[in-house]
């Protein structure tokens, strides 16, 4: 989970909508090979059936900043985010994100345990085509793993730096859909295993791919910093200085510096005692990084149920709700990753407190969707991934099941007068 906006919240590390909220937009994200019981498997989406030790953000600020730790069963993986609005950058900025990889100092001397496998991935949900960079062939330094184009954020660029990855290898899909990206991966490494007995990917590509996965394999420990440069085609665009800028040194004091304000807004928010031990506060600013990580930008149509008196002849007694786009947090990544009515209000009453922007744009999303009949389905289901993750029988939205109208609670506190007192501060 690097940056926020994101098609689908499920992941992991989070894919993400890393540019803007678009319908269609560029996505990236992380997979990784782990070990349990001396077998590899996959790790992409976010179950609790994975039994990780640990997993979820240690701290976010909902906007340009998040740090957060994955315990495996025999290293822990990091990855903090950073996003960057420059001088020559395009719509939606820049951004890095730096991966890190400890190993588990109580696991045996094993080579398959001393060895980090990740797939990082970049992916076009229109399905433009994405091209191969040189980071393939030589990482040394900083590297260029793809670029490409669109019309929302002009010519960008994928970069990989790193003084520990020796090399890479790669592998490139057409597909209209990212929602079963690890089974393609699997696939891939299951015929590399099977003809050369290594689990590499195979450094092809289907013509003009949509989706560009890299293997980055490392000797734990090992870190690397991933960065994406938008509107690179401008006059003053500025490239080496903008990479630079997001990479090795620099780019661990700006994260040092996001993590110190994020600590301090936070004491400040909640009026935190001095007195308080360093147990609470961890546990507090986790709780609130994960409420805001889990903030994610969604677009579909929700399917809804017609009354038995209705007259329209849709063949299955069913109608699909116009065009939606969803800017929300989610009750819970595993299990329900899209939006809920009802839970969204009691997301508010958190969220306001730490930045009341966002709180507004969420609640502005949800009235949005509100019919001439003043009703809003109780559970947004919206795209194929979200699709993918719910049982049919639970799809169809009905107009005649509803929510207690939570966010009047938000609301209510946002025109108390000490509520105003706080707008008028925060908004000043």
């Amino acid at each position: 989970m690097f940056v926020i906006y994101s098609s689908m919240e499920f992941r992991l590390i989070c894919s993400y909508n890393i540019m803007c909220r678009t319908p269609q937009s560029l996505v990236a994200g992380l997979m990784w090979i782990g070990v349990k019981n001396g077998r590899y498997f996959m790790r992409h989406v976010c179950q609790d059936s994975d039994e990780l030790k640990q997993y979820g953000w240690t701290s976010h600020n909902g906007r340009d900043y998040g740090h957060q730790v994955l315990i495996e069963q025999t290293m822990t993986l990091t990855t903090s985010f950073l996003k960057s609005k420059d001088r020559g950058s395009g719509y939606g900025g820049d951004w890095a994100v730096r991966i890190g990889a400890l190993s588990d100092e109580s696991v045996p001397d094993e080579e398959m345990l001393n060895n980090a496998h990740l797939f990082f991935y970049v992916a076009d949900e229109s399905e433009k085509s994405l091209t191969l960079g040189s980071g393939v062939l030589d990482i040394q330094g900083d590297s260029i793993l793809a670029s490409g184009s669109r019309t929302d954020i002009g010519d960008w660029q994928l970069h990989i730096f790193s003084e520990d990855v020796s090399g890479l290898h790669y592998s490139g899909f057409k597909t209209p859909h990212i929602h079963n990206l690890s089974d393609l991966v699997q696939a891939n490494l299951a015929v590399q295993a099977r003809k050369f007995g290594h689990l590499l990917l195979s450094d092809s590509s289907d013509d003009s791919p949509n989706i560009l996965v890299f293997q980055i394999s490392a000797r734990i420990p090992f870190k690397a910093d991933i960065i994406f440069l938008s509107g690179i085609s401008t006059r003053d665009s500025r490239v080496e200085e903008r990479a630079s800028r997001l990479t090795g040194t620099s780019l661990t004091s700006l994260l040092s510096e996001k993590q110190k304000e994020f600590d301090n807004k936070f004491k400040k928010c909640f009026s935190l005692s001095d007195e308080l031990g360093l147990e609470p506060v961890t546990a507090g600013k986790a709780a609130l990084g994960n409420m805001l990580g889990g903030i994610g930008y969604f677009f579909g149509q929700s399917k809804i149920s017609l009354p038995s008196s209705s007259t329209l002849n849709t063949g299955d007694n069913s109608v699909l709700y116009w065009p939606t786009e969803l800017y929300t947090a989610v009750p819970s990544r595993p299990f329900f990753p899209r939006g809920f009515l009802w839970d969204e209000g009691f997301h508010q009453l958190l969220i306001w407190r730490w930045d009341i922007y966002i709180s507004l744009d969420i609640i502005g999303h949800w009235l949005d969707l509100m019919n001439i009949d003043g009703w809003i389905p109780r559970e947004l289901i919206l795209g194929a991934e979200a699709l993918s993750k719910v049982p049919e029988e639970f799809v169809l939205q009905h107009p005649t099941n509803g929510n207690p109208p939570t966010l009047f609670l938000v609301l209510r506190e946002l025109v108390l007068v000490d509520g105003l007192l706080v707008v008028t501060e925060q908004l000043a």
